[in-house]
């Protein structure tokens, strides 16, 4: 039985998946939008709305909790300085996933997520 198996694996390691998210996070604060599989991109929406969600706290606390999961680049200081403060009011759903055509490649269905304004 699958009771309480919800996250997609990708066929990865534990590793492997977190460096995924890590680095799509990553991505998608510092362009605020990107295009990814919608596989991806619905297993990425709720890492960002929990890191959105943590930095609206706006604490020395969030702050490190922040940097240790997607490290305290440039793209943590825009997390805090411009993305939080646009989503002040907002109590939740940071973030929207449109699906896109499949790729041609190899047929994947494809999508993009990006911040509500």
């Amino acid at each position: 039985m699958r009771h309480h198996k919800n996250k997609r694996k990708f066929g990865l390691t534990k590793n492997k998946r977190n460096a995924l998210l890590k680095t799509l996070a990553v991505s998608l604060i510092r362009d605020g939008k990107i295009k990814t599989t919608a596989a991806k991109a619905k297993e990425l929406r709720p890492f960002v709305e929990k890191l959105v969600t943590i930095a609206k706290a706006d604490t020395l606390a969030s702050k490190r909790l922040i940097a240790s999961r997607i490290g305290a680049g440039v793209s943590a200081k825009k997390l805090f300085a411009e993305i939080v403060p646009a989503h002040k009011e907002r109590k939740g759903g940071y973030t929207r996933v449109i699906k896109l055509p499949n790729r041609a490649k190899d047929a994947s269905p494809m999508a993009l997520i990006e911040f509500v304004k």
